[in-house]
């Protein structure tokens, strides 16, 4: 299908797009396109004025400011995964990204755009949990710095107000330690997750200090498994306990029927791609 019709605007400057939002109410941001483009042709959206913030130097980029890394929104997938910031200090991102759409998609796909969005079959909502970012919002009013955990409310609905975009993510760097497991289910190249899971966690000698488990395309967002995190914080971590982890994991799905599979199939399949997350997470963190 083809798209109503819209007005074009492309700002050079942050303060720019802020403005164009906030003077037309029906709005729309585009990024790299891959989540708007296609509900624009399917008629699912049909906004009056699209706002194309591609130009705007200083959403892009990826910087190291002490213990955070920075993250610009208009950053693409193939720029965390050449990044050597990301990969020296939060190897997470930029491993996950090899696994997220396909080549075409990582070319032009932004980690803004993938978390604003708000679906739940996106990949970065649930990594961004895991890795403990904050968001960073600017609207009319001014700046907002969010966490991740609780910024993803529903499906396709987040924190985000009208008039406000993505600027920035911000992400502690890995400390001594600390390991990931990104373990994802899918029936082919560039497809969403059937499930998807995401681990990271830190230990003090044998026993587990921190962890966070997030759920990818298994509830109607992006969720923490935090009943499952917290019978493993404090212990030393064995096969009875992750397997206990993974049934708390599986409590917490409610996935939606697709073609991906049933219910069932879905929330079996959370509770495996968590057990799997679990164990790299611990061979990473033993070293």
């Amino acid at each position: 299908m083809i798209p109503s019709g819209f007005e074009y605007h492309s700002p050079s400057t942050l303060d720019e797009a802020i403005s164009l939002l906030a003077e037309h109410e029906d709005a729309k941001i585009i990024a790299g396109g891959h989540s708007l483009l296609p509900m624009m042709k399917l008629r699912f959206a049909e906004p009056a004025h699209l706002v194309d913030i591609n130009g705007i130097s200083e959403l892009k980029g990826v910087r190291e400011d002490g213990a955070t890394i920075r993250i610009g929104a208009m950053t693409t997938e193939n720029e965390l995964i050449a990044s050597a910031i990301l990969h020296n200090k939060c190897p997470l991102i930029s491993e996950a990204a090899r696994l997220i759409a396909d080549p075409q998609v990582r070319n032009r796909g932004t980690v803004g755009g993938d978390i604003v969005h708000g679906d739940p079959g996106n990949d970065h909502p649930a990594i961004m949990m895991a890795a403990d970012a904050t968001l960073v919002v600017r609207g009319p009013d001014g700046e907002r710095a969010l966490p991740a955990s609780g910024f993803f409310l529903g499906t396709y609905w987040t924190q985000l107000e009208e008039g406000e975009l993505l600027t920035e993510v911000q992400v502690p760097a890995f400390g001594a330690h600390t390991g990931h497991g990104f373990n994802k289910l899918k029936r082919k190249t560039g497809d969403y997750a059937t499930a998807a899971s995401v681990v990271v966690l830190t230990l003090d000698g044998d026993r587990c200090s921190e962890i966070r488990i997030a759920l990818t395309n298994v509830a109607p967002m992006a969720i923490r498994a935090e009943q499952a995190e917290d019978s493993l914080r404090g212990q030393v971590i064995s096969d009875a306990l992750i397997e206990q982890a993974a049934q708390q994991v599986m409590a917490v799905c409610e996935p939606v029927e697709d073609l991906r599979g049933d219910a069932e199939y879905k929330t079996h399949m959370a509770g495996e791609m968590t057990r799997r997350s679990i164990r790299d997470a611990l061979a990473r963190a033993r070293g």
